[in-house]
């Protein structure tokens, strides 16, 4: 079907719909290329969003609460599985129902305006007077690239590949339940996690359970085996062994910072086809909602005639992350078990969380202080952490 449009975005992702719903709530017409038949299948990320998301992003104010989960604070685990609670006043994770959270947000730019084209492939795009021909769908004035990291606009257009990934795995434990749901539970361990982190959380209606490693030849463990490595190991602590996941998620990460280049006249690359992902935390939903908003706002008024090529002056404003580009050189090459064990509870530590974690927001407050002043509980002395299941109380009994 042959449509014309001011803007065809590539990818129903979190970056392309946020950019949809800016540049359609403008007038103008806008076709989504998605190549899956539903927003919300086959998707690769934890679905963590941070509070700095809900603060800049007013789009999320109107986020159903029942898709989401607040967790308040971080226990941070050493190899050794000693660990530390971390919190900062007033900061908080939502956890998300993620499928549901995409096929909302598909919902909110199909209400704008925008035409989605579910199971479509994009297979090429030719440069014309005043924009682009993109194949089966016509002449667009302008061309958005959304589609992930291996982004095949960015292969057509010639623009920058992200080279630097993690390999990322999580499962899902349907109707289970933590003992400290409070917590987002990150655990390093340089030998089943080199590079990051594993993690486990309570997210909506379930246990999410993850890791993600740095790709090279050194790391032999493929992603079903190091998810067994895993669990195996956070067992004393968070025992998940022998139940059978309710759904897997994998997928690669950029890690690498913003790609070069990430735009050309009339196009851009928006998420993680621009490598807009944290090189530490690897956390790219709210660049790509931030980011993608703006970046469909700096399109509409281009198309309007009320300011310049955002391809030239607005990919500027896209982050560097040469701090954290910095953080992830020395995670990668200096990582060390025996350290972590030994300085958990410094204050460079907490430093470091507060930095990776709660994003400069706040200072920990006396009691949150305090609470990271104690020394952490020995392994010997605490309990696993049991899961159970939705209904289940402490004693196993279901409740009524």
């Amino acid at each position: 079907m042959a449509t014309d449009a001011d803007c065809v975005i590539v990818g129903a992702s979190f970056a392309g719909l946020a950019s949809a719903i800016a540049i359609a709530s403008a007038g103008l017409r806008v076709v989504i290329i998605e190549k899956k038949t539903d927003v919300g299948e086959r998707l690769h990320t934890t679905g963590i969003i941070v509070k700095d998301a809900v603060d800049q992003i007013a789009l999320l104010e109107a986020l159903p609460a029942p898709l989401v989960r607040r967790i308040p604070g971080v226990r941070l685990h050493a190899p050794n599985l000693r660990h530390v609670d971390l919190e900062a006043p007033g900061y908080y994770f939502l956890a998300t129902n993620t499928p549901a959270v995409m096929r909302w947000l598909a919902r909110e730019a199909e209400r704008a305006g925008a035409t989605i084209a579910n199971s479509t492939v994009f297979t090429h795009a030719q440069r014309v007077h005043n924009g682009f021909s993109v194949a089966g769908f016509g002449a667009t004035r302008f061309l958005i690239g959304a589609d992930g990291p291996r982004s095949h606009v960015a292969r057509v257009l010639g623009l920058g590949a992200s080279r630097k990934f993690l390999a990322g795995v999580e499962y899902e434990f349907a109707g289970r339940t933590l003992a400290d749901p409070d917590r987002l539970h990150c655990f390093i361990d340089r030998k089943i996690a080199p590079g990051y982190i594993g993690w486990v959380l309570e997210g909506v209606g379930g246990v999410q359970a993850g890791l993600a490693r740095r790709i090279d030849a050194r790391n032999g463990l493929e992603p079903g085996r190091a998810m067994d490595a895993f669990l195996t190991k956070i067992a004393p602590a968070i025992d998940l062994r022998g139940i059978a996941p309710t759904g897997v998620r994998a997928g690669l990460i950029p890690c690498g910072g913003v790609v070069n280049p990430v735009a050309t006249p009339r196009a851009l690359l928006v998420g993680d086809a621009a490598g807009m992902v944290s090189p530490v935390t690897a956390g790219g939903i709210h660049t790509a909602l931030k980011h993608g908003l703006a970046a469909g706002h700096a399109v509409a008024e281009f198309l309007r005639g009320r300011g310049g090529d955002p391809s030239v002056a607005f990919v500027r404003s896209y982050p560097r992350f040469r701090a954290k580009r910095l953080l992830r050189f020395l995670f990668d090459h200096c990582q060390s078990d025996l350290a972590f064990n030994l300085m958990l509870d410094t204050v460079l530590t907490r430093s470091a969380a507060r930095l990776v974690y709660f994003h400069h927001k706040g200072v920990f407050g006396r009691a949150a202080a305090g609470a990271l002043r104690k020394r952490p509980r020995p392994l010997a002395n605490r309990p696993p952490m049991r899961y159970k299941a939705l209904g289940e109380s402490s004693d196993g009994a279901e409740k009524r």
